[in-house]
Formats: C-alpha cells, structure tokens, sequence
C-alpha cells in the first residue's frame, strides 16, 4: 500500500492535535441538550457557554419529568450559580443576536449582568469585522470536557433523530411548532476538550478582554450520564477560523483543512452542511469529480435555506455551484440530497459533517461557504485514522459507522442494511436503491433549482469571500463614518 499523508498537520490543517479519553458523536438537538444538562450539573469551577446564540426560555429536556432542578436554560443557570456557590458561568454569543434578543424579550447583558449577580457573566461579542459572525458553538466545563459542532442552544433546535412530522415538544415560546431540524456535535473530554478551552478563552478575552486562566488541579472525570463514547483515545485536531481584526491575524485552518480532506479522498466523501456557496470547495469538488477515478461525492443539504435573504443568496449560490458540479460529474460520481419526512415536509439540515473514506471525521460550526472559510469564527473538531496501519482499523470502522448513522436516519432504515448494500454496490448506488417515497433522501436535479437563480448569490455583501472580506469591512466603514 502506498503511504498516504496525513490531513491533520498542526499549523496547517489545525491548530493542535491532542488525545480524547472519550469522544462522542451527537447526532440532534434533544439528546445534545439534555447531555449538556447532565454534564453542566457535574460543573464545579467554571462553565463556558460560547455561541451564535442562546436563548434563556428553551427547555433542555422536555420529554423528562422535573426532578427538581430546573429545564428551562435560563431558570436552569440560574440554579447552577445557586447550588455551586463556586462555580463561574460565562455566557457570550453574537452581538448582532444579543440585540434580537431583545426584541424577543431579553434584558439588554449589562442590565441581565447586574440582576443576575457576580457569579453569571454575559457578553456580547462584537470584536469581529463589521458583518461578521461569531458562529463557534461550545461549551466547556472546568476545562476537562467540552462540547463543539454545529448546535446552538437557541430557539427552533430541539428534534429527535425520528424528524415527525407533527411533535409537540418541539413548540416554542410563541407557541408555535417549528420545523423538523437535524444537527450535529461532538463532546470530548481530557487533552482535547483542553484545546477547545484555549479557544474558548481567547474568544472571551478578545471580546471582552478579560484573560481567564487555564484551571488547574485534579478533580472527578466528566462525562454526561447515559452517553455512550462513540471514540475511546483518539488523537483529535482542532481547527478554526478567525477573521483579521485590529491587531488580530487571520486564521485559515478551516479552510486548508476542507481543501486537504477533499484533495485526499480516495473511494468516498461524504458531507452535510447548512449551505453550498464556497466557490473554493466547489472548485475543488469539481477538480475531484473530472478525474476519472476520483471519489464519489455525496452532499447532503436543506432543501431551502432558513429566511427569504438566505435563500435568496444562499440558495443562489447553490443553483451556480451545483450546475458546476453536475457539469463536472463525467463519471457519474455526484449526488446532492435533501431529507424528508414521512409527509415529505422538510427536515432542515444545520449540521456540519465531512467524512473522508474511512479515515477522516470532521464536524464543528463551519458549513460550506465563504463567510466559515474566512470571514467569521469558527471551530471544527476531527479525528484521523491512518489507513497504513493494522493498529487504525477499528478507528476506521468507527469512523465509518458515523457515516452510517446519519444515512441510516435520513433514508429511515436499519444501520446493518445500509451497510450491506453498500458493500455490495457503492455508496451512491445504495442511497440510490434504498430512496422511498417515506421518510427519506430527495435528489436535487437541474429541475429542482432550476428557479432559485439570484442577483444576490455570491454577494460579498451577505457572504463574503476570505480575500475580500478586510477590503469590505474598510469601505463599510469608511461610509459609515462619511
């Protein structure tokens, strides 16, 4: 066998690389929430809640009876500064979100930081370039165990891995039932969930700047109750995005790791993200699918994007960016789905997931467009077999069951099926044989987007590019200040 180098290269690819005792693979919001629950209880020093966003009236784990301690977020972090007398909560998310916070009926953070006591401290991160997003999801607790992916603790997250139809835990405060939706994250615990601290904290401090100190000190190992290691000891890349920012520099290593993961596909790539509006992975997904004996390639999407600007721009872009691929695909090799209910109604896709043969997992906040390559922050966790060694193989197996889980929820059928007719065919001809008109995959075809062309896709207004986005933000300001 020929040696194949690796993809995760620290200063590169990642930032560090470091071991998991434990890792996990939570796929949706409901178990998500209620593990982060049990985990954020077992906080005795400090808990860091870094996101998109937060919403205070979410409830973590609605199917459960009370027991005493509270479900809705905001009730339940104020029984944790109750309770551990301790313990430090450090909440920030986007600050263009904290503002709609309000129009939803939250206190502004400086009024919320005053109520709340000196124990829970908010913020909102504004230390970004103008039109920027912090869009990094992550939670840490006493620096020894961490989540991170794609899933805010945020309105219209909560689903089961079953999408009904109709489930009455998924109304809101509004009393609205919002739609099905499907995600995905990762916890991890020891040296890794260590890394994703460091990120945690310079987040903080670069938009609050306050500098928070590494914990030190043993205490009882973290793991949320109930959840089963999908990984036990891998080595785990952290990767980010980090726009240019005052005397900040920008960091690409999202980007490079998307381009090395594709350049090294051999049979399969498999992915799943909120968008496809990345003219760069597109071009390299493009450069895979002229080659002869490329891999196949398979995407799978929303079938719209969430508000009428998105899909105007977002949806935009995918019509071009498809069209690219399809006229690329000369071998038959590519396939872009989007999941359905048993009714057909839409399951929207956040996850961020790409998963390379049987070799490489990726999942965090990045999806595939401009704005994660480069423009706002992001941070992305993976794991890497080595596909020379004996020693790797049951790392490859795992890696390749999370690919079945997820095709195994999107089409409705048994893991052991899946696997069987993939080993028998291919990964797109088993997909392909196993669509029902149920629950399901749908296939995007020319037809399907046919009217979704946009002025407005590839903006560098609304999503722009990592070349441009410094030059943006200096002509933004430059009028605002006129």
């Amino acid at each position: 066998m020929t040696d194949i180098a690796p993809v995760l290269v620290p200063g590169d690819t990642c930032w560090r690389i470091a071991p998991a005792a434990r890792m996990a693979v939570i796929v949706d919001a409901a178990d998500y929430f209620a593990h982060a629950k049990s985990a954020l209880r077992q906080a005795e020093r400090r808990a860091m809640l870094i996101g998109w966003d937060f919403d205070r009236r979410i409830h973590l784990d609605p199917r459960e009876p009370e027991d005493g301690v509270p479900d809705e977020l905001g009730a339940f972090i104020g029984w944790l500064r109750r309770e551990k007398p301790d313990l430090e909560i450090y909440i920030l998310k986007w600050s263009v979100e904290a503002l709609a916070g309000i129009t939803r009926g939250s206190l502004p953070y400086f009024v919320q930081n005053i109520l709340s006591g000196k124990r829970i401290h908010l913020h909102a991160d504004d230390a970004h370039p103008l039109g920027s997003a912090h869009h990094q999801k992550i939670v840490v607790i006493d620096d020894e165990f961490a989540f991170c992916g794609g899933i805010d603790m945020t309105l219209n997250r909560w689903d089961t891995s079953d999408h009904l139809p109709d489930n009455d835990f998924r109304t809101g405060p509004d009393g609205e039932q919002h739609d099905p939706w499907h995600d995905v994250t990762v916890a991890l615990d020891s040296e890794a969930a260590h890394i994703v601290a460091d990120v945690a904290r310079a987040r903080w401090e670069s938009a609050t700047g306050e500098r928070l100190e590494p914990l030190s000190g043993n205490r009882a190992a973290i793991w949320p109750v109930g959840l089963t290691p999908t990984f036990t000891g891998p080595d785990v890349g952290i990767a980010r995005t980090i726009p240019e920012y005052g005397e900040r520099a920008e960091i690409y290593e999202i980007r490079n790791l998307h381009l090395a993961a594709i350049a090294a596909a051999q049979r399969t790539l498999y992915i799943e993200s909120q968008y496809l509006a990345s003219q760069h992975m597109a071009d390299a997904l493009a450069t895979r699918l002229a080659e002869p004996d490329g891999p196949e390639i398979v995407v799978v999407l929303p079938r719209h994007a969430d508000s009428d600007v998105e899909r105007k721009v977002m949806d935009g872009a995918r019509q071009s960016l498809l069209s690219k691929l399809w006229e690329s695909d000369r071998h038959n090799r590519f396939r872009a789905y989007y999941p359905v209910t048993a009714v057909g109604g839409p399951i929207y896709v956040h996850a961020k997931v790409l998963i390379v043969d049987d070799t490489l997992l990726r999942i965090g906040s990045s999806n595939l467009n401009n704005r994660s390559m480069g423009f706002d922050s992001e941070c992305d966790v993976a794991v890497e077999a080595d596909p020379n060694s004996v020693a790797d193989q049951e790392l490859r197996r795992t890696i390749t069951s999370v690919r079945t889980r997820l095709l195994a929820e999107h089409l409705d059928i048994d893991p052991d099926v899946l696997d069987e007719t993939i080993a028998s065919s291919s990964m797109i001809a088993a997909i392909d044989s196993l669509l029902t008109d149920a629950k399901s995959l749908r296939v995007f075809t020319p037809e399907t987007v046919a009217d979704e062309g946009s002025a407005l896709a590839h903006s560098e207004l609304f999503d722009p590019t990592d070349a441009r986005a410094t030059r943006l933000e200096r002509i933004m300001r430059g009028f605002l200040r006129r």
